[in-house]
């Protein structure tokens, strides 16, 4: 059991490891119907082990490999996923678990590296992520700031570490895993304490509930929203974690390739729901393997189609195609531009799914938390830069297609330009608000007519 706190001076020890075989049901999706047109791709083993080095994931030539965690498979495996998952556990070394102290635990990184079970390279990553996230907590002042490192990089390296030995393969459709092992309250613990909740606001908290009962009615949502960092989906879940705890646990993430395959993220993407693509800001960075990227993310649309089909779902997608980057000149952010033929095609889905469909501009604020490298990078195997800050989520109201573009006389193709302008400009404006109240210091007084920012959690 675990006791959430939105204060960030809680303790917060690494999920447990249950006997249980069955999912969470906050998880639980409402299938498609029976009689799609769409072929549903199975969903796959989650897990099998590889004979390739784990060197391979910082390779440029081992892409080929790399490529194969997401890609569908053509042998089909009887274990379901949580027998899949128990059966890594069983197997799985419990090296960084029995760690006591820091001490015990970088010592355990070299003896893994010594014995050849850990890649220098990622052993330097692991080390270098520990003393960031130590700094980062030490930073926030939290009292209990040396057990907090410990219990959260514990979990974090045991996770990586069983990853290294037992890769874990994502499906196209990917179900955030509760059992045996809690993957999301894994990776919401590892986050909340970096949040500084005292300097951070969420803007029209009622546009939530809006949402919450839309979904009960088998409504559709989409959320059209700019993307910060690899903590995204822990900072949304963490800011409506005492309003719309269900609104965060069910929702599922569009997510680029390279969370699923860099080795100190692949565990924290484990505990969400994600349909995975391939960026087209990464889709020829090894041409050879672009023909078979543009066939998986067609699966992945099916996939979406299907469960868009079944209603009740919510999904957030980042039409940037990837994370926001400072301005080279000014240092300034702001959200990345949006591409117009991928807001296009989920406007699209939503549409013609059984399920009625609502498109929401979502603005997300919280880059100094775990920001990006400063240009798009090919190579797997970013640093991991890590603070302890004030976040910000704001939500507007659905936007329509068709309220938009009514007085448009333009062709489709500009139509759909101005109604993705529109949005972009809505989850702009969105962003310079919370900007205002958390660097700008401006708190609450930062509100404006269409901007209602509130503290829920207090």
């Amino acid at each position: 059991m675990y006791i959430l706190s939105a204060t960030p001076s809680t303790t917060f020890l690494a999920p447990r490891v249950s006997s249980s075989s069955s999912l969470s049901s906050s998880s639980s999706f409402s299938p498609a119907t029976s009689n799609s047109k769409l072929r549903l791709v199975p969903l796959r083993s989650r897990s099998r082990r590889s004979s390739a080095c784990p060197c391979s994931f910082y390779s440029s030539s081992k892409a080929r490999a790399m490529a194969e965690l997401v890609k569908d498979k053509e042998e089909e495996s009887s274990l379901s996923a949580v027998e899949s998952a128990q059966r890594r556990e069983t197997k799985h070394s419990r090296t960084f678990l029995n760690v006591t102290s820091e001490e015990e635990l970088l010592s355990a990184i070299r003896l893994e590296t010594e014995a050849g079970r850990l890649p220098s390279n990622l052993a330097s990553g692991m080390e270098e992520l520990y003393q960031n996230y130590k700094n980062a907590i030490l930073q926030s002042g939290n009292p209990k700031a040396d057990e907090v490192v410990l219990s959260n990089m514990t979990a974090a390296l045991d996770r990586i570490f069983l990853d290294i030995e037992d890769p874990f393969v994502f499906s196209p459709y990917h179900k955030a895993l509760r059992e045996p092992f809690d993957y999301y309250m894994f990776g919401q613990n590892y986050i909340r304490p970096l949040v500084d909740f005292r300097n951070s606001y969420v803007g029209n908290i009622s546009v939530f509930y809006d949402m919450e009962e839309k979904l009960r009615q088998g409504h559709n949502i989409i959320l059209i929203s700019n993307h910060q960092t690899e903590a995204d989906p822990a900072v949304i879940a963490l800011l409506l974690e005492t309003t719309n705890p269900h609104l965060a646990e069910k929702m599922t993430y569009i997510a680029g390739d390279r969370v699923v395959t860099d080795p100190l993220c692949k565990p924290f993407s484990i505990g969400r729901n994600l349909i995975c693509v391939y960026s087209k800001k990464h889709m020829n960075d090894v041409p050879e393997l672009a023909e078979m990227k543009r066939k998986a993310n067609t699966r992945s649309l099916k996939e979406m189609a299907l469960l868009l089909r079944g209603g009740s779902q919510i999904i957030w997608i980042a039409p940037s195609g990837g994370r926001d980057r400072p301005d080279p000149v000014t240092g300034e952010w702001y959200p990345a531009p949006f591409d117009a033929s991928a807001l296009d095609n989920l406007r699209r889905l939503a549409e013609h799914s059984a399920a009625p469909g609502h498109i929401y501009p979502l603005a997300l604020l919280c880059h100094n938390i775990m920001p990006p490298p400063r240009q798009v990078e090919k190579e797997i195997g970013e640093k991991r830069m890590i603070s302890f800050h004030g976040t910000g989520l704001s939500v507007a109201p659905e936007m329509s297609f068709s309220d938009i573009t009514a007085s448009c006389d333009s062709p489709e193709e500009q139509a759909r330009e101005a109604y993705t302008q529109s949005v972009y400009n809505i989850v702009t404006e969105q962003y310079n608000v919370l900007k205002s109240a958390i660097h700008g210091q401006q708190g609450l007084k930062a509100s404006t007519p269409n901007v209602s920012l509130s503290q829920p959690w207090n």
